[in-house]
């Protein structure tokens, strides 16, 4: 009966010896705080990123509609002058008959 009176002390004593532990290690706890705000500075870092990665995207989409504006233009101007130049071929090329017209009834 006395070991078992002595363990049951000797247990009682090492559980409150447990309890009035302090189980907060201060220098874990300083390292959760510091991670805590690299986790919040990454967030807002993120958040930036996002925000200039979301400003690149549209600047880009505008970018290539202008040039796609451009493009078009181009390629409106060189049917344009193809044009044109087939309206002068057209014209030098009865310029030319004309002139022959005018040589014949000059003979």
């Amino acid at each position: 009966m006395k070991t078992d009176s002595e363990k049951e002390k000797k247990l009682s004593f090492a559980l409150n010896r447990l309890k009035s532990l302090d189980l907060q290690n201060p220098a874990l706890k300083s390292n959760l705080e510091n991670l805590n705000a690299q986790k919040n500075q990454l967030e807002i870092e993120k958040k930036q990123i996002e925000e200039k990665y979301l400003n690149l995207t549209n600047e880009h989409k505008k970018l290539n509609q202008k040039l796609d504006d451009i493009n078009q233009q181009k390629a409106d101007e060189q049917k344009k002058e193809t044009e044109f130049s087939e309206k002068i071929d057209e014209l030098n090329q009865e310029t030319d008959t004309l002139l022959e017209e005018i040589d014949k009834w000059q003979m």
